[in-house]
């Protein structure tokens, strides 16, 4: 359809169709005030309440493993089997023969 007549159309249908007395006055500007004082949110406010929360909670989760690990009880042969393990364990793929790994 030919974009000139299709305006003609719209602009005739429009001008037969007188606006109606239903609508309150100025309608239209309270609805426009009110659409433009909606508030813009903050994307910085939205992320930092969950971003505070979790970092309070990663705070009581250390708080809770270091209460632990310094009442756990230890004595000097446990601390030594405990060095040599982690170390073997740190080193263990060093220790490898590179001809064993592949």
């Amino acid at each position: 359809m030919n974009e000139k007549d299709l305006l003609a159309k719209l602009l005739a249908a429009a001008r037969n169709n007188p606006p109606s007395d239903h609508v309150p006055y100025a309608f239209e500007k309270r609805i426009m005030n009110r659409v433009a004082a909606r508030p813009v949110h903050n994307v910085w406010t939205l992320w930092g309440g969950p971003l505070w929360r979790a970092a309070l909670s990663c705070v009581a989760i250390t708080a809770l493993c270091g209460l632990w690990s310094f009442g756990t009880h230890r004595n000097a042969q446990n601390a030594e089997n405990f060095s040599r393990d982690f170390e073997a364990a740190v080193f263990a793929p060093v220790n490898q023969h590179l001809e064993d790994a592949w």
